[in-house]
C-alpha cells in the first residue's frame, strides 16, 4: 500500500487530548448527507452507492488506498463531477449541483491540492476572484479596491494567517501562506462544509502545523470540513469521525477518539488489523 502514512500505536489511537470526541449526531444535526451517490468511468466503478452523513460542526477524514474513490466523492459533493445515480442533500434539502457556481451557492467551498490560485494575483484578488466588490451601474462600474483589500486583509488576520501583506503577488508567498490564503477564501465564501484534499501534501513540517491549527480553528467557528487525506498521523490529530472506503465502497465511518492506525488500516486494505500491521513492517 503506498503513500498511506500510519501512526505508530498510542493509547487512544494517537489523538490529542485537546481534540473532542465525535459524536454519533452532534446537536445541529447533518449539514450535508450523500444517499447512494454511484459514479462510473466506462468499466470502472468509482463509486458504489455511497451513503454518508456529515454532522454539523465536525471534521471528518475520508480515507483510503489509492482508486478508492475518495477523491471523487469529494469533486461530487464539490459540483465538479456528476453522479451516475443517488442523491445529495444540504441541510435536508435536496439538491442537484450542475457545476461548481451549484455548490458554492449552497454553502459549499473547496480547497484543493493545488490550491487553485491565480499566481500573479495577490491575496485580495484571489479572495475575490470572480466575486468582486463593485459601485456604479451599467457602464460606469468600478471596482471597490480599498474595502476589498481592507476586508482580506480581516479574514485572513482572523484565521491567523501570517503573509507580508494582501497587496503582493500570491507567487512570492510560501506553500503554508499560500494554502493559508486558499483556506481564507473558502471560508470567505463557504457557509456550511469545506472541502479539503491533501491539504498539506507539499508542506514541510511547520507549515503543516501551521495549517492544521487553522483547519482546527475552523471546526472551534462552527465549520463543517470534509478532508481526503493519506496521512493517519494527520487525521488522528484533525479528526471527529474517519470514514473509510475501500474499491468504490464505504467501508465504515469510524469515530476517531475510539480507534487506531491498525485498525483503520485494516479497513482501507481489507485485512485483518494483525496482517495490516504485518504487511506494514515488511
Amino acid at each position: 500500500m503506498n503513500e498511506m502514512k500510519v501512526p505508530a500505536p498510542a493509547g487512544g489511537g494517537g489523538q490529542t487530548a485537546s481534540r473532542p470526541a465525535a459524536a454519533e449526531t452532534p446537536a445541529g444535526g447533518e449539514v450535508l448527507r450523500v444517499e447512494g451517490v454511484r459514479k462510473r468511468y466506462g468499466g470502472v466503478v468509482a463509486l458504489a452507492g455511497v451513503t454518508c452523513g456529515f454532522p454539523r460542526n465536525t471534521i471528518t477524514a475520508v480515507v483510503g488506498d489509492n482508486g478508492a474513490g475518495k477523491s471523487t466523492l469529494l469533486r461530487i459533493i464539490a459540483g465538479a463531477e456528476h453522479p451516475d445515480g443517488g442523491t445529495i442533500e444540504v441541510n435536508g434539502a435536496s439538491v442537484r449541483f450542475r457545476s461548481p457556481d451549484d455548490a458554492r451557492s449552497a454553502g459549499i467551498e473547496t480547497v484543493y491540492q493545488d490550491l487553485a490560485l491565480a499566481d500573479n494575483l495577490n491575496a485580495t484578488e484571489n479572495l475575490f476572484m470572480g466575486r468582486e466588490q463593485t459601485r456604479g451601474r451599467s457602464l460606469l462600474t468600478f471596482m471597490r479596491h480599498r474595502s476589498m483589500r481592507r476586508d482580506a486583509t480581516r479574514i485572513i488576520r482572523g484565521l491567523d494567517v501570517r503573509i507580508p501583506s494582501v497587496r503582493i503577488p500570491v507567487e512570492g508567498l510560501s506553500g503554508g501562506q499560500r494554502q493559508g490564503v486558499a483556506i481564507a477564501r473558502a471560508v470567505n465564501w463557504g457557509s456550511e462544509v469545506i472541502l479539503m484534499d491533501e491539504p498539506t501534501a507539499a508542506l514541510g513540517v511547520a507549515e503543516t502545523a501551521k495549517v492544521e491549527e487553522i483547519v482546527s480553528g475552523l471546526r472551534e467557528r462552527g465549520m463543517t470540513m470534509i478532508v481526503v487525506s493519506h496521512n493517519l498521523d494527520q487525521v488522528f490529530r484533525l479528526a471527529d469521525r474517519i470514514a473509510v472506503m475501500r474499491r468504490g465502497e464505504l467501508v465504515d465511518v469510524l469515530d476517531a477518539s475510539a480507534t487506531d492506525g491498525q485498525h483503520v488500516v485494516s479497513l482501507i486494505t481489507g485485512l485483518s488489523a494483525t496482517a495490516a500491521a504485518t504487511e506494514e513492517r515488511a
